[in-house]
Protein backbone atom coordinates (compact mmCIF):
# COMPACT_ATOMS: atom_id res chain seq x y z
CA UNK A 1 0.00 0.00 0.00
CA UNK A 2 1.76 3.52 -0.75
CA UNK A 3 1.78 6.00 1.20
CA UNK A 4 -1.15 8.20 -0.34
CA UNK A 5 -3.26 4.74 0.57
CA UNK A 6 -1.72 4.40 3.79
CA UNK A 7 -2.68 8.50 4.88
CA UNK A 8 -6.50 7.68 3.66
CA UNK A 9 -6.73 4.24 5.36
CA UNK A 10 -5.71 5.17 8.87
CA UNK A 11 -8.72 6.31 11.60
CA UNK A 12 -8.30 8.98 13.64
CA UNK A 13 -9.67 9.45 16.95
CA UNK A 14 -9.63 12.51 19.30
CA UNK A 15 -8.11 11.18 22.93
CA UNK A 16 -9.21 12.29 26.44
CA UNK A 17 -8.03 15.67 27.95
CA UNK A 18 -6.45 13.51 30.39
CA UNK A 19 -4.00 12.00 28.26
CA UNK A 20 -2.37 15.10 27.58
CA UNK A 21 -1.66 17.30 24.82
CA UNK A 22 1.73 15.84 23.64
CA UNK A 23 -0.78 12.88 21.84
CA UNK A 24 -3.29 14.34 19.86
CA UNK A 25 -4.59 11.47 17.77
CA UNK A 26 -4.51 7.72 18.05
CA UNK A 27 -4.41 5.70 14.43
CA UNK A 28 -6.43 2.63 14.24
CA UNK A 29 -5.66 0.74 10.62
CA UNK A 30 -9.00 0.09 8.90
CA UNK A 31 -10.26 -3.35 8.29
CA UNK A 32 -10.34 -5.11 4.40
CA UNK A 33 -13.50 -3.73 2.71
CA UNK A 34 -15.97 -5.88 1.36
CA UNK A 35 -19.72 -5.71 1.66
CA UNK A 36 -21.29 -9.55 0.95
CA UNK A 37 -24.24 -10.56 -0.99
CA UNK A 38 -27.10 -10.31 1.50
CA UNK A 39 -25.97 -6.79 2.38
CA UNK A 40 -25.86 -5.27 -0.76
CA UNK A 41 -29.57 -4.13 -1.03
CA UNK A 42 -30.46 -0.73 0.41
CA UNK A 43 -32.79 -1.86 3.56
CA UNK A 44 -29.56 -4.01 4.56
CA UNK A 45 -26.62 -1.63 3.52
CA UNK A 46 -24.68 -0.21 6.81
CA UNK A 47 -23.69 3.02 4.47
CA UNK A 48 -25.67 6.13 3.91
CA UNK A 49 -26.87 7.60 0.91
CA UNK A 50 -25.15 10.24 -1.07
CA UNK A 51 -26.91 12.90 -1.08
CA UNK A 52 -25.47 13.94 -4.83
CA UNK A 53 -23.46 12.68 -7.44
CA UNK A 54 -20.44 15.08 -6.30
CA UNK A 55 -19.91 13.64 -2.51
CA UNK A 56 -20.12 10.21 -3.71
CA UNK A 57 -17.57 10.68 -6.40
CA UNK A 58 -15.22 11.69 -3.46
CA UNK A 59 -15.87 8.43 -1.73
CA UNK A 60 -15.56 6.56 -5.08
CA UNK A 61 -12.29 7.83 -5.27
CA UNK A 62 -11.14 7.24 -2.00
CA UNK A 63 -12.15 3.35 -2.82
CA UNK A 64 -10.01 3.31 -5.34
CA UNK A 65 -6.66 4.62 -3.57
CA UNK A 66 -6.90 3.21 -0.47
CA UNK A 67 -6.41 -0.39 -1.54
CA UNK A 68 -9.23 -1.17 1.02
CA UNK A 69 -10.79 -3.63 -1.56
CA UNK A 70 -9.42 -6.12 -3.40
CA UNK A 71 -11.49 -8.42 -5.68
CA UNK A 72 -9.12 -10.79 -5.96
CA UNK A 73 -9.56 -11.78 -2.41
CA UNK A 74 -13.05 -12.80 -3.03
CA UNK A 75 -13.29 -14.24 -6.14
CA UNK A 76 -11.41 -15.75 -8.71
CA UNK A 77 -11.91 -14.23 -11.79
CA UNK A 78 -12.79 -10.82 -12.81
CA UNK A 79 -10.62 -8.08 -12.44
CA UNK A 80 -7.68 -7.31 -10.34
CA UNK A 81 -8.49 -4.05 -8.73
CA UNK A 82 -10.16 -0.97 -7.83
CA UNK A 83 -9.10 0.90 -10.69
CA UNK A 84 -9.62 3.63 -13.60
CA UNK A 85 -12.21 1.43 -15.18
CA UNK A 86 -14.44 1.17 -12.32
CA UNK A 87 -14.12 5.12 -11.51
CA UNK A 88 -15.28 5.79 -15.48
CA UNK A 89 -18.23 3.59 -14.33
CA UNK A 90 -19.00 5.29 -11.32
CA UNK A 91 -18.84 8.82 -13.12
CA UNK A 92 -21.55 7.34 -15.56
CA UNK A 93 -23.66 6.36 -12.44
CA UNK A 94 -23.19 9.88 -10.70
CA UNK A 95 -25.28 11.43 -13.72
CA UNK A 96 -28.31 9.50 -13.49
CA UNK A 97 -30.81 10.59 -11.36
CA UNK A 98 -32.48 7.73 -10.54
CA UNK A 99 -29.46 5.71 -10.72
CA UNK A 100 -31.40 2.97 -13.11
CA UNK A 101 -28.80 2.51 -15.58
CA UNK A 102 -29.09 -0.35 -18.22
CA UNK A 103 -26.38 -2.98 -19.16
CA UNK A 104 -26.35 -1.49 -23.12
CA UNK A 105 -26.40 2.07 -21.90
CA UNK A 106 -23.41 1.60 -19.81
CA UNK A 107 -21.75 -0.37 -22.84
CA UNK A 108 -22.63 2.55 -25.22
CA UNK A 109 -21.69 4.74 -22.84
CA UNK A 110 -18.28 3.24 -21.83
CA UNK A 111 -17.29 1.41 -25.18
CA UNK A 112 -16.96 -1.44 -22.25
CA UNK A 113 -18.44 -5.36 -22.94
CA UNK A 114 -21.03 -6.50 -21.55
CA UNK A 115 -19.31 -8.72 -19.55
CA UNK A 116 -16.87 -6.09 -17.89
CA UNK A 117 -19.57 -3.81 -17.25
CA UNK A 118 -21.08 -6.68 -15.04
CA UNK A 119 -18.04 -7.22 -13.46
CA UNK A 120 -17.56 -3.44 -11.94
CA UNK A 121 -21.08 -3.07 -11.11
CA UNK A 122 -20.65 -6.12 -8.87
CA UNK A 123 -17.34 -4.44 -7.72
CA UNK A 124 -19.17 -1.14 -6.79
CA UNK A 125 -21.65 -3.15 -4.89
CA UNK A 126 -18.96 -5.10 -3.30
CA UNK A 127 -17.47 -1.91 -2.04
CA UNK A 128 -20.38 -0.52 -0.42
CA UNK A 129 -20.89 2.21 -2.82
CA UNK A 130 -24.47 1.14 -4.72
CA UNK A 131 -26.99 -0.82 -3.41
CA UNK A 132 -29.67 -2.56 -4.77
CA UNK A 133 -33.61 -0.81 -4.60
CA UNK A 134 -35.09 -2.88 -7.11
CA UNK A 135 -33.51 -5.63 -8.88
CA UNK A 136 -33.66 -6.08 -12.59
CA UNK A 137 -35.51 -8.86 -14.16
CA UNK A 138 -34.56 -10.86 -16.99
CA UNK A 139 -37.77 -12.99 -18.50
CA UNK A 140 -37.72 -14.67 -21.54
CA UNK A 141 -39.82 -13.20 -24.10
CA UNK A 142 -40.16 -9.85 -22.54
CA UNK A 143 -37.83 -6.97 -22.40
CA UNK A 144 -35.44 -6.92 -19.64
CA UNK A 145 -35.75 -4.30 -16.92
CA UNK A 146 -32.54 -2.60 -15.42
CA UNK A 147 -31.88 -2.80 -12.24
CA UNK A 148 -32.17 0.31 -9.96
CA UNK A 149 -29.10 1.39 -7.26
CA UNK A 150 -28.88 3.97 -4.42
CA UNK A 151 -25.83 5.84 -4.80
CA UNK A 152 -24.12 4.81 -1.05
CA UNK A 153 -21.14 6.05 1.04
CA UNK A 154 -19.72 3.20 3.12
CA UNK A 155 -19.22 3.54 7.12
CA UNK A 156 -14.97 3.11 6.42
CA UNK A 157 -15.04 5.99 4.61
CA UNK A 158 -16.52 8.21 6.87
CA UNK A 159 -14.31 7.06 9.92
CA UNK A 160 -11.22 7.79 7.90
CA UNK A 161 -11.96 10.75 7.05
CA UNK A 162 -13.32 11.32 10.93
CA UNK A 163 -16.92 12.77 9.06
CA UNK A 164 -19.78 13.02 12.32
CA UNK A 165 -22.96 12.19 10.89
CA UNK A 166 -26.70 12.39 12.48
CA UNK A 167 -30.03 11.22 11.97
CA UNK A 168 -32.10 14.04 11.67
CA UNK A 169 -35.47 12.09 12.28
CA UNK A 170 -35.59 9.38 14.83
CA UNK A 171 -38.24 7.47 12.72
CA UNK A 172 -36.36 7.08 9.44
CA UNK A 173 -34.06 4.44 8.72
CA UNK A 174 -30.06 4.83 9.57
CA UNK A 175 -28.95 4.95 5.71
CA UNK A 176 -31.03 8.32 5.73
CA UNK A 177 -27.88 10.01 8.21
CA UNK A 178 -26.72 13.35 7.20
CA UNK A 179 -22.93 14.85 7.68
CA UNK A 180 -22.97 17.13 10.58
CA UNK A 181 -18.83 18.08 10.58
CA UNK A 182 -15.46 16.29 10.01
CA UNK A 183 -12.73 15.55 11.83
CA UNK A 184 -9.42 18.56 11.44
CA UNK A 185 -6.93 15.49 10.47
CA UNK A 186 -9.64 14.76 7.41
CA UNK A 187 -9.79 18.18 5.79
CA UNK A 188 -6.71 17.85 3.50
CA UNK A 189 -7.70 14.33 2.60
CA UNK A 190 -11.34 15.95 1.81
CA UNK A 191 -9.75 18.51 -0.31
CA UNK A 192 -7.82 16.03 -2.35
CA UNK A 193 -10.43 13.74 -2.86
CA UNK A 194 -12.75 16.85 -3.71
CA UNK A 195 -9.80 18.12 -6.94
CA UNK A 196 -10.25 14.43 -8.24
CA UNK A 197 -14.32 14.13 -8.09
CA UNK A 198 -14.38 17.50 -9.97
CA UNK A 199 -12.39 16.09 -12.87
CA UNK A 200 -13.73 13.68 -15.57
CA UNK A 201 -11.16 10.40 -16.02
CA UNK A 202 -11.42 9.39 -19.96
CA UNK A 203 -10.44 6.37 -22.04
CA UNK A 204 -7.14 5.87 -22.32
CA UNK A 205 -5.48 6.48 -25.78
CA UNK A 206 -5.45 3.37 -27.50
CA UNK A 207 -2.44 2.32 -30.15
CA UNK A 208 -4.47 1.57 -33.09
CA UNK A 209 -6.16 5.59 -32.80
CA UNK A 210 -2.56 7.12 -33.01
CA UNK A 211 -1.49 9.01 -36.15
CA UNK A 212 1.14 7.88 -38.35
CA UNK A 213 4.38 9.19 -38.46
CA UNK A 214 8.24 9.11 -37.38
CA UNK A 215 9.72 6.03 -35.12
CA UNK A 216 10.42 8.19 -32.24
CA UNK A 217 6.62 10.07 -32.27
CA UNK A 218 4.96 6.72 -31.78
CA UNK A 219 7.51 5.24 -29.76
CA UNK A 220 6.55 8.49 -27.47
CA UNK A 221 3.13 8.49 -27.58
CA UNK A 222 3.10 4.36 -26.51
CA UNK A 223 5.31 5.95 -23.69
CA UNK A 224 2.86 8.65 -22.77
CA UNK A 225 0.35 6.24 -23.24
CA UNK A 226 1.41 3.58 -20.84
CA UNK A 227 2.89 5.97 -18.18
CA UNK A 228 -0.71 7.56 -17.78
CA UNK A 229 -3.26 5.25 -18.85
CA UNK A 230 -6.02 7.98 -17.39
CA UNK A 231 -6.58 11.15 -18.53
CA UNK A 232 -8.22 13.55 -16.27
CA UNK A 233 -9.90 16.84 -18.19
CA UNK A 234 -10.73 19.70 -16.19
CA UNK A 235 -13.42 22.36 -16.93
CA UNK A 236 -10.98 25.42 -17.90
CA UNK A 237 -10.48 24.09 -21.78
CA UNK A 238 -11.86 21.44 -23.85
CA UNK A 239 -9.54 19.61 -26.61
CA UNK A 240 -13.22 19.26 -29.06
CA UNK A 241 -16.06 21.72 -29.54
CA UNK A 242 -18.29 18.94 -28.94
CA UNK A 243 -18.08 19.25 -24.69
CA UNK A 244 -19.25 22.37 -22.92
CA UNK A 245 -16.39 25.13 -21.89
CA UNK A 246 -14.07 26.89 -23.96
CA UNK A 247 -11.34 26.71 -25.41
CA UNK A 248 -8.00 28.84 -25.33
CA UNK A 249 -6.91 28.70 -28.89
CA UNK A 250 -9.09 29.30 -31.77
CA UNK A 251 -9.39 26.68 -34.70
CA UNK A 252 -10.24 29.51 -37.34
CA UNK A 253 -6.57 31.03 -36.90
CA UNK A 254 -5.49 27.96 -38.74
CA UNK A 255 -7.49 28.29 -41.68
CA UNK A 256 -5.08 28.83 -44.73
CA UNK A 257 -6.67 30.92 -47.23
CA UNK A 258 -4.95 31.49 -50.51
CA UNK A 259 -3.91 34.43 -52.04
CA UNK A 260 -5.81 36.73 -54.08
CA UNK A 261 -4.01 36.52 -57.32
CA UNK A 262 -4.07 33.03 -57.41
CA UNK A 263 -7.70 33.13 -57.05
CA UNK A 264 -8.03 35.40 -59.64
CA UNK A 265 -6.10 33.52 -62.12
CA UNK A 266 -7.35 30.55 -61.02
CA UNK A 267 -4.24 28.51 -60.28
CA UNK A 268 -5.98 27.82 -56.26
CA UNK A 269 -7.76 24.59 -56.76
CA UNK A 270 -11.20 24.54 -54.48
CA UNK A 271 -11.83 21.61 -52.35
CA UNK A 272 -14.61 19.63 -54.29
CA UNK A 273 -17.10 18.09 -52.14
CA UNK A 274 -17.11 14.59 -51.57
CA UNK A 275 -20.57 12.78 -52.88
CA UNK A 276 -22.51 11.06 -50.04
CA UNK A 277 -23.60 7.73 -50.09
CA UNK A 278 -26.94 8.36 -48.72
CA UNK A 279 -30.50 8.99 -50.47
CA UNK A 280 -32.64 12.08 -50.07
CA UNK A 281 -34.41 9.64 -47.17
CA UNK A 282 -31.11 9.76 -45.23
CA UNK A 283 -30.42 5.98 -45.34
CA UNK A 284 -27.48 4.58 -47.47
CA UNK A 285 -28.29 2.67 -50.48
CA UNK A 286 -27.63 -1.34 -49.42
CA UNK A 287 -24.46 -2.86 -50.57
CA UNK A 288 -24.67 -6.55 -52.20
CA UNK A 289 -24.39 -8.65 -48.88
CA UNK A 290 -27.31 -6.11 -48.05
CA UNK A 291 -29.37 -6.75 -50.41
CA UNK A 292 -28.88 -10.54 -50.37
CA UNK A 293 -30.13 -10.32 -47.28
CA UNK A 294 -33.29 -8.19 -47.33
CA UNK A 295 -34.33 -10.77 -49.82
CA UNK A 296 -33.97 -13.44 -47.65
CA UNK A 297 -35.90 -11.30 -45.07
CA UNK A 298 -38.65 -10.89 -47.91
CA UNK A 299 -38.77 -14.42 -49.01
CA UNK A 300 -39.05 -15.89 -45.32
CA UNK A 301 -42.00 -13.82 -44.52
CA UNK A 302 -43.94 -13.92 -47.40
CA UNK A 303 -43.67 -18.12 -48.25
CA UNK A 304 -45.26 -20.27 -45.99
CA UNK A 305 -43.11 -22.87 -46.04
CA UNK A 306 -40.10 -20.58 -45.45
CA UNK A 307 -40.82 -19.69 -42.19
CA UNK A 308 -38.74 -20.57 -39.28
CA UNK A 309 -35.68 -20.45 -41.48
CA UNK A 310 -32.20 -18.85 -40.93
CA UNK A 311 -31.83 -15.57 -42.59
CA UNK A 312 -28.16 -15.95 -43.51
CA UNK A 313 -28.73 -19.40 -45.29
CA UNK A 314 -31.58 -18.03 -47.39
CA UNK A 315 -29.82 -15.32 -48.49
CA UNK A 316 -26.76 -17.45 -49.65
CA UNK A 317 -29.09 -19.72 -51.54
CA UNK A 318 -31.10 -16.53 -53.36
CA UNK A 319 -27.97 -15.16 -53.70
CA UNK A 320 -27.52 -15.42 -57.66
CA UNK A 321 -31.48 -13.56 -58.29
CA UNK A 322 -30.19 -11.19 -55.62
CA UNK A 323 -27.01 -9.94 -57.25
CA UNK A 324 -28.98 -10.11 -60.81
CA UNK A 325 -31.50 -7.04 -59.38
CA UNK A 326 -34.49 -9.48 -58.32
CA UNK A 327 -37.41 -9.03 -55.97
CA UNK A 328 -39.39 -11.22 -53.59
CA UNK A 329 -41.99 -10.28 -56.19
CA UNK A 330 -40.45 -11.93 -59.38
CA UNK A 331 -39.18 -14.82 -57.45
CA UNK A 332 -42.83 -15.60 -56.52
CA UNK A 333 -43.53 -15.42 -60.11
CA UNK A 334 -40.94 -17.92 -60.95
CA UNK A 335 -41.89 -20.47 -58.17
CA UNK A 336 -45.29 -20.09 -59.47
CA UNK A 337 -43.83 -21.04 -62.78
CA UNK A 338 -41.89 -24.08 -61.64
CA UNK A 339 -45.21 -25.44 -59.95
CA UNK A 340 -46.77 -24.93 -55.95
CA UNK A 341 -45.58 -27.45 -53.27
CA UNK A 342 -48.10 -28.70 -50.73
CA UNK A 343 -45.48 -30.50 -48.51
CA UNK A 344 -41.98 -29.36 -47.86
CA UNK A 345 -39.38 -31.28 -45.75
CA UNK A 346 -36.30 -28.50 -45.84
CA UNK A 347 -36.86 -25.39 -47.27
CA UNK A 348 -34.23 -23.88 -47.48
CA UNK A 349 -33.03 -26.65 -50.10
CA UNK A 350 -36.55 -26.88 -51.89
CA UNK A 351 -35.95 -23.54 -52.64
CA UNK A 352 -32.23 -23.58 -54.11
CA UNK A 353 -33.30 -26.23 -56.39
CA UNK A 354 -35.99 -24.08 -57.76
CA UNK A 355 -34.24 -20.92 -57.66
CA UNK A 356 -31.05 -22.94 -60.19
CA UNK A 357 -30.54 -21.31 -63.16
CA UNK A 358 -33.55 -19.01 -62.72
CA UNK A 359 -31.46 -15.77 -63.47
CA UNK A 360 -30.18 -16.94 -66.70
CA UNK A 361 -34.34 -18.58 -67.89
CA UNK A 362 -35.22 -14.71 -66.90
CA UNK A 363 -32.46 -12.90 -67.45
CA UNK A 364 -34.45 -9.60 -69.04
CA UNK A 365 -36.65 -7.55 -66.68
CA UNK A 366 -39.53 -7.84 -69.87
CA UNK A 367 -39.47 -11.55 -69.46
CA UNK A 368 -39.20 -11.07 -65.20
CA UNK A 369 -42.57 -9.03 -66.14
CA UNK A 370 -44.41 -11.82 -68.12
CA UNK A 371 -43.80 -13.85 -65.51
CA UNK A 372 -45.46 -11.91 -63.03
CA UNK A 373 -48.56 -11.27 -64.86
CA UNK A 374 -49.22 -14.65 -65.28
CA UNK A 375 -48.40 -15.31 -61.73
CA UNK A 376 -50.83 -12.54 -60.55
CA UNK A 377 -53.47 -13.83 -63.14
CA UNK A 378 -53.46 -17.54 -61.64
CA UNK A 379 -53.93 -15.95 -58.05
CA UNK A 380 -57.04 -14.12 -59.70
CA UNK A 381 -58.64 -17.49 -61.23
CA UNK A 382 -57.76 -19.52 -58.04
CA UNK A 383 -60.10 -16.66 -55.72
CA UNK A 384 -62.73 -16.57 -58.06
CA UNK A 385 -62.78 -20.50 -58.18
CA UNK A 386 -62.65 -20.33 -54.32
CA UNK A 387 -65.18 -17.88 -54.21
CA UNK A 388 -67.85 -19.77 -56.95
CA UNK A 389 -66.98 -23.11 -54.17
CA UNK A 390 -67.60 -21.26 -51.18
CA UNK A 391 -71.00 -19.80 -52.59
CA UNK A 392 -72.18 -23.20 -53.90
CA UNK A 393 -71.34 -25.11 -50.71
CA UNK A 394 -73.15 -21.96 -49.04
CA UNK A 395 -76.05 -22.11 -51.51
CA UNK A 396 -76.14 -26.07 -50.77
CA UNK A 397 -76.06 -26.80 -47.25
CA UNK A 398 -76.88 -23.55 -45.61
CA UNK A 399 -80.25 -22.88 -47.75
CA UNK A 400 -83.63 -21.96 -45.88
CA UNK A 401 -85.40 -24.95 -47.86
CA UNK A 402 -85.19 -28.07 -46.47
CA UNK A 403 -86.15 -31.55 -49.01
CA UNK A 404 -90.04 -32.88 -48.38
CA UNK A 405 -89.73 -36.23 -46.17
CA UNK A 406 -92.49 -37.88 -47.54
CA UNK A 407 -91.46 -40.02 -50.69
CA UNK A 408 -94.87 -39.34 -52.58
CA UNK A 409 -94.24 -35.25 -51.72
CA UNK A 410 -90.69 -36.17 -53.04
CA UNK A 411 -92.27 -37.82 -56.38
CA UNK A 412 -94.19 -34.53 -57.23
CA UNK A 413 -91.47 -32.12 -56.43
CA UNK A 414 -89.10 -34.26 -58.52
CA UNK A 415 -91.61 -34.11 -61.46
CA UNK A 416 -91.71 -30.30 -60.95
CA UNK A 417 -88.35 -29.68 -61.52
CA UNK A 418 -88.42 -31.74 -64.50
CA UNK A 419 -90.53 -29.50 -65.90
CA UNK A 420 -88.77 -26.74 -65.60
CA UNK A 421 -85.58 -28.09 -66.73
CA UNK A 422 -87.73 -28.88 -70.32
CA UNK A 423 -88.70 -25.63 -70.53
CA UNK A 424 -85.88 -23.65 -69.64
CA UNK A 425 -83.74 -26.66 -71.89
CA UNK A 426 -85.73 -26.74 -74.90
CA UNK A 427 -87.87 -29.66 -73.98
CA UNK A 428 -84.72 -31.64 -72.83
CA UNK A 429 -83.09 -31.78 -69.38
CA UNK A 430 -79.82 -31.15 -68.10
CA UNK A 431 -78.38 -34.21 -66.30
CA UNK A 432 -74.89 -34.86 -66.64
CA UNK A 433 -72.74 -36.95 -63.82
CA UNK A 434 -70.19 -39.93 -64.07
CA UNK A 435 -71.39 -43.51 -65.23
CA UNK A 436 -69.53 -46.12 -67.38
CA UNK A 437 -69.65 -45.06 -71.64
CA UNK A 438 -72.95 -46.38 -73.03
CA UNK A 439 -73.14 -46.68 -76.45
CA UNK A 440 -76.87 -46.19 -78.49
CA UNK A 441 -76.55 -49.31 -80.40
CA UNK A 442 -76.06 -51.70 -77.46
CA UNK A 443 -79.13 -52.54 -74.87
CA UNK A 444 -78.97 -50.05 -71.59
CA UNK A 445 -78.06 -52.03 -68.42
CA UNK A 446 -80.21 -53.54 -65.95
CA UNK A 447 -81.66 -50.77 -64.09
CA UNK A 448 -81.19 -47.67 -66.46
CA UNK A 449 -85.21 -46.95 -67.24
CA UNK A 450 -86.51 -43.48 -66.76
CA UNK A 451 -90.17 -43.11 -68.04
CA UNK A 452 -89.95 -39.98 -70.33
CA UNK A 453 -86.94 -40.20 -71.64
CA UNK A 454 -85.73 -41.88 -75.29
CA UNK A 455 -82.72 -44.74 -74.51
CA UNK A 456 -80.76 -42.07 -76.28
CA UNK A 457 -80.83 -39.37 -74.42
CA UNK A 458 -79.94 -41.95 -71.36
CA UNK A 459 -76.83 -42.81 -73.13
CA UNK A 460 -76.00 -39.26 -73.07
CA UNK A 461 -76.56 -38.24 -70.02
CA UNK A 462 -74.96 -41.27 -68.50
CA UNK A 463 -71.75 -41.04 -70.34
CA UNK A 464 -71.72 -36.95 -69.89
CA UNK A 465 -71.89 -38.08 -65.83
CA UNK A 466 -69.22 -40.36 -66.35
CA UNK A 467 -66.74 -38.49 -68.16
CA UNK A 468 -67.73 -35.54 -64.68
CA UNK A 469 -67.41 -38.01 -62.30
CA UNK A 470 -64.12 -38.77 -63.90
CA UNK A 471 -62.84 -35.66 -63.43
CA UNK A 472 -63.82 -35.08 -60.02
CA UNK A 473 -67.23 -33.02 -60.37
CA UNK A 474 -69.59 -34.98 -58.34
CA UNK A 475 -72.62 -32.25 -58.41
CA UNK A 476 -74.97 -33.77 -60.74
CA UNK A 477 -74.75 -37.08 -59.33
CA UNK A 478 -75.57 -35.27 -56.22
CA UNK A 479 -78.03 -33.19 -56.94
CA UNK A 480 -80.16 -35.98 -58.39
CA UNK A 481 -80.25 -37.82 -55.00
CA UNK A 482 -80.89 -33.98 -53.36
CA UNK A 483 -84.23 -33.51 -55.88
CA UNK A 484 -84.83 -37.06 -57.10
CA UNK A 485 -84.07 -39.54 -54.23
CA UNK A 486 -81.78 -42.11 -54.00
CA UNK A 487 -84.15 -44.62 -55.92
CA UNK A 488 -84.96 -42.14 -58.95
CA UNK A 489 -81.38 -41.49 -59.40
CA UNK A 490 -80.05 -45.18 -59.25
CA UNK A 491 -82.81 -45.79 -61.85
CA UNK A 492 -81.28 -42.79 -64.36
CA UNK A 493 -77.48 -43.69 -63.36
CA UNK A 494 -77.52 -46.90 -61.92
CA UNK A 495 -76.85 -48.29 -58.56
CA UNK A 496 -72.90 -48.10 -59.12
CA UNK A 497 -72.19 -45.09 -60.96
CA UNK A 498 -74.88 -43.20 -57.82
CA UNK A 499 -72.69 -45.20 -55.52
CA UNK A 500 -69.19 -44.16 -56.49
CA UNK A 501 -70.49 -40.44 -56.90
CA UNK A 502 -71.56 -40.07 -53.53
CA UNK A 503 -68.32 -41.42 -52.04
CA UNK A 504 -66.16 -39.40 -54.12
CA UNK A 505 -68.47 -36.53 -52.64
CA UNK A 506 -68.40 -37.49 -49.01
CA UNK A 507 -64.55 -37.97 -49.16
CA UNK A 508 -64.06 -34.55 -50.36
CA UNK A 509 -65.25 -32.77 -47.43
CA UNK A 510 -62.56 -34.97 -45.36
CA UNK A 511 -59.24 -33.86 -44.72
CA UNK A 512 -57.95 -37.00 -45.30
CA UNK A 513 -58.44 -37.38 -48.80
CA UNK A 514 -57.31 -35.10 -51.82
CA UNK A 515 -58.25 -35.75 -55.44
CA UNK A 516 -56.59 -33.71 -58.48
CA UNK A 517 -53.44 -33.60 -57.49
CA UNK A 518 -50.58 -36.37 -58.28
Amino acid sequence: MSAGAASAAVLDHPLPEDVGNSVDDAVTVLPALFVPEACQWLSTSAGRVALEGYSWMQAVHWVAGSGLYVPRRHRSHGPRSFGPTTVRVAQELAQLFPCRPGIEYLVRRTGLSERTVEYHLGMLREAGLIAYVVRGTRVRGERAQASEFARMIPVEFDAALGIRTVLRDDTAPDYTRAPCGIAEAGRELMAKLARKAARKVRKSRSRTALKSGSKASVKGARKGAQQQPVTSVSGEARCTPMQVGTSAVSSAGSTYFPPEEKLASGEAKTPTPKKSTKRASGRRKPTKVGRRFQLARELIQELDWLRGCSVPRISWVARDVADAGWTVTDVRAWLHLRGEVTKVRRGSGLLAVLLANAENVLDTPAKRSAAIEQWRGAQEAARRHRIEQVRARTERYDGDWTGPTSYRVQQEVAAAFAKVREVVNGGRPVLTDHQDVVSAAEPLPAGLRVEGLTADEIVQTCNDARQRLMMGDTSPITLAVDTLGREEAEQLYGPALVRRGLQLANGARSTLMTYGHR
